[in-house]
This record gives structure tokens, C-alpha cells and sequence, in this order.
């Protein structure tokens, strides 16, 4: 599930790449593709911006490979009617690619400096159905709840009840599972008449879901 070697120096043959990895959601593709990802990226890793790899953004975070981002994505279900909480705001790289499928986004970063530099990204690219703040995301964002969908861009111990509790009837929550590097598992989450469905969609690898409870 890790993907592999794009090996493409820009994002004129991303969408065929993508393809060669599995992903099958025109919508999906067409959105990732129209997202120039070296907007989000350092300018020391521009370079490498279609890479099929995650790069560091600072403060000890990454911005997600393109067919992870694409994967997430496409396994979110979304339409236009869609209400998406995102929990790790990053670069806001995988932001946008919701924001151009769904009505609205709710996106929600711990790191204030990355925060800001994603809601200044935003404003640039004239996206106007993006709300960021800075917070502490495992929280979630309870005066907008419910959600039809959530996904967790860093991984937790375990499937966040309180993350689980806004999520609509019907909603679908995408969240990697496992601390450890090696042991993540991204799972798919469906609500369906008050029961919980959980789909295993294979191996990952994110930074890890810190709770301001967490001991320093």
C-alpha cells in the first residue's frame, strides 16, 4: 500500500501512475492531478515534489505520497453534499484535493505556523469553502458536528470515539490505526443504522494523533 516510484517529474503522467497503483475514481484522479503539489512542499524538496513519498514540512511533519492522498480520497465516498472534517490541516495539500470534491471542508491543525501557512495557501488559490483553525484535533470540531465524513491524516492508538460520535448516520470516517511505524493499518470506517463497519484497506505509515492529554 506504500505505492511506488512515480517516477515523474511533474504532473503530466501522475494520473497515469496513479491508475498503475489502483485507484479507479475519475473524480479522485482529476483532482489530484489539478493540484500542483509543489506548492505545498519547502522549496528544498520542490525538486522532489512527484516523488511517490511523503516530505517533511517541518516541525516534524510530512506531507503524504500522492497515491496515499489519492487512496484516502477515493475511499472517502465524497459528493458535493458532502461535510468533511479533516484532522492534520499539514501543507493543506490534501485540503484542497477535498475541498474540489465536497461542499465544505472543516480542517483542524495542532501546529499554528503550519496552520497559518495552509489558511495563506488557501486564500491565494481563491478556495472559499475551506475553515481551518488550530487545535487540537483529536478533539474533533463538536460545534459543527455532525460530519457525513472525517479523515485522520496521522495515526491513533485506536479508532477516536470522539471523532467517532460526529460522525453522522451514514458517515464514513478514514483513520490509520497503530503507533507503531511498521504496524499501521488504514482503516475505513462506515456508521450504518447505529452499527460501526470496519474495512481494512491495508499498511500505511503517518506521524502519529497527539492529544494535548498526551504526556510531554
Amino acid at each position: 500500500m506504500y505505492g511506488r516510484d512515480l517516477g515523474v517529474p511533474d504532473a503530466a503522467s501522475l494520473r497515469e501512475a496513479l491508475i498503475r497503483d489502483g485507484i479507479k475514481n475519475e473524480a479522485v484522479l482529476d483532482a489530484v492531478v489539478s493540484v500542483p503539489r509543489e506548492l505545498f512542499v519547502p522549496a528544498a524538496f520542490r525538486e522532489r515534489a512527484y516523488e511517490n513519498s511523503p516530505l517533511p514540512i517541518g516541525l516534524h511533519q510530512t506531507i503524504s505520497q500522492p497515491t496515499v492522498v489519492a487512496m484516502m480520497t477515493e475511499a472517502l465516498d465524497l459528493n458535493d453534499r458532502s461535510k468533511v472534517l479533516e484532522i492534520g490541516t499539514g501543507s493543506g495539500y490534501q485540503t484542497v484535493i477535498l475541498a474540489k470534491l465536497c461542499r465544505r471542508v472543516y480542517t483542524i491543525e495542532r501546529h499554528k505556523p503550519l496552520q497559518a501557512e495552509a489558511e495563506t495557501r488557501f486564500q491565494r488559490m481563491g478556495l472559499h469553502n475551506i475553515t481551518v483553525r488550530a487545535g487540537d484535533g483529536s478533539k474533533g470540531w463538536p460545534e459543527q458536528a455532525p460530519f457525513s465524513r472525517i479523515i485522520v491524516t496521522a495515526a491513533a492508538l485506536d479508532v477516536p470515539a470522539t471523532l467517532l460520535d460526529q460522525l453522522d448516520e451514514g458517515g464514513i470516517m478514514v483513520v490509520p490505526v497503530g503507533l507503531e511505524e511498521n504496524l499501521q493499518h488504514l482503516l475505513r470506517i462506515r456508521k450504518l443504522d447505529g452499527d460501526i463497519e470496519t474495512e481494512d484497506l491495508g499498511p500505511v505509515r503517518f506521524v502519529p494523533l497527539i492529544s494535548d492529554e498526551d504526556p510531554a
